[in-house]
């Protein structure tokens, strides 16, 4: 094999986005041959463009059309639809979150792994990002030091009730899983757990509907803790305007901050713990240096993550995303709902069954009902770089 069939199985947003720049031909030695939705409407366009649809992947899975596939699909399919893709020999590329709870995430790992010759990677585009790069190789590099704190305040993600109703799965139990924390903030989560691996306990405080008309939350605060001491707190919301992005990491060599699209680094001359263990007198610091780290934007994060797919599958390249890794931001999302829940601390690896069995009697005994209206605005392409 010489070039990727590949086909995409759900046309919303992404979806479409996707089409866009595999149709400009911006992914070498792929082509993208298929796309599936169940809304005819949403078929036509590509079906003048020459391109093969199918209204329900049960019909594209078995084609033999393609030979990987993209699932782009509300969260509860993923699993299944991808499960169904390994099974019959397809690569696939999952869409965030790779399963809408960590039970379904390691039901669809398990499956990957008996298919060992089938690539299996997931759309975490933000690790393609220089300014997460950056922040990486200076952990990497031991720049920071031993990491002490971390905090994300992530608060703008406002949306309107508009948004809420334009999709019948939107912010529900049954139909997403979750909110904010696993609809908007997988990708900050997967960046979190990449750059500083998981957090051993994790205690989250969850408004459920706190600025919406939904049954999920929309307004987050969570507490971390590592193995090794370091605490991080996670702040978001979809309710909160102007908002905030600050993500700051700190170490006993300096901290980093990222916001306004700014990166800079507050290096210490000095470890903090030697400095103070060495100190002869009380109200001393270790000296500091400011430094401004400079980075853009990746210009096509999504494409460059399908080029490694498609590298992966006709090379043996590694991956940027493996697949298995996309658990990380589940467990991380879930354990945060799940704690306020209950009103407990949560040790991770989480109970997996127990979130899945709290989940169930939420979607049971939901009684939620809402008002589905169509928007025309589309702002999908505005969080590309958080």
């Amino acid at each position: 094999m010489n070039k990727v069939r590949l086909g995409i199985i759900g046309m919303g947003n992404v979806g479409k986005h996707h089409a866009g720049y595999l149709l400009e031909g911006k992914v070498p030695r792929c082509e993208l041959v298929a796309v599936c939705s169940t809304s005819p409407q949403k078929l036509e366009p590509y079906k003048a463009k020459g391109l093969k649809v199918f209204d329900r992947a049960e019909k594209l899975v078995p084609s033999r059309e393609v030979d990987a596939v993209i699932v782009a699909t509300p969260h509860y399919q993923h699993t299944s639809i991808g499960m169904a893709a390994l099974e019959a020999g397809m690569h696939l590329m999952v869409e965030k979150p790779i399963s809408a709870h960590k039970a379904d995430a390691e039901r669809l790992i398990a499956v990957a792994k008996r298919h060992p010759k089938q690539v299996f990677a997931a759309m975490f585009q933000l690790r393609t990002e220089l300014r997460y790069l950056k922040i990486r190789k200076l952990i990497q590099n031991s720049d920071l030091g031993e990491i002490v704190r971390m905090s994300w305040i992530i608060t703008d993600w406002y949306r309107t009730e508009a948004y809420y109703a334009s999709g019948g799965w939107r912010a529900t139990w049954r139909g997403e899983g979750g909110g904010v924390l696993l609809n908007q903030c997988l990708h900050n989560l997967d960046v979190i757990a990449w750059l500083l691996g998981m957090p051993s306990r994790v205690r989250g405080f969850c408004q459920l509907g706190r600025y919406h008309n939904i049954e999920v939350e929309d307004n987050v605060t969570a507490c971390l803790e590592y193995p090794k001491g370091a605490t991080g707190v996670f702040i978001t919301s979809t309710g909160e305007a102007p908002g905030t992005n600050r993500f700051e990491i700190a170490g006993t060599r300096g901290k980093v901050v990222l916001e306004n699209s700014r990166l800079t680094f507050a290096r210490n001359e000095a470890d903090m713990i030697e400095f103070s263990k060495s100190a002869k007198v009380g109200f001393v610091k270790p000296e500091v240096r400011q430094e401004d780290i400079s980075f853009e934007d990746a210009a096509t994060p999504h494409a460059t993550l399908i080029q490694n797919f498609v590298d992966a599958i006709l090379d043996g390249k590694p991956l940027i995303a493996p697949g298995e890794e996309g658990v990380h931001s589940v467990e991380l999302a879930n354990a945060m709902l799940y704690s306020s829940l209950i009103g407990q601390t949560v040790e991770l690896p989480m109970d997996s069954a127990a979130f899945e069995k709290k989940l169930q009697q939420l979607i049971a005994e939901s009684k939620f009902e809402k008002k589905v209206v169509e928007i025309k605005d589309d702002d999908f392409t505005k969080s590309f770089h958080r």
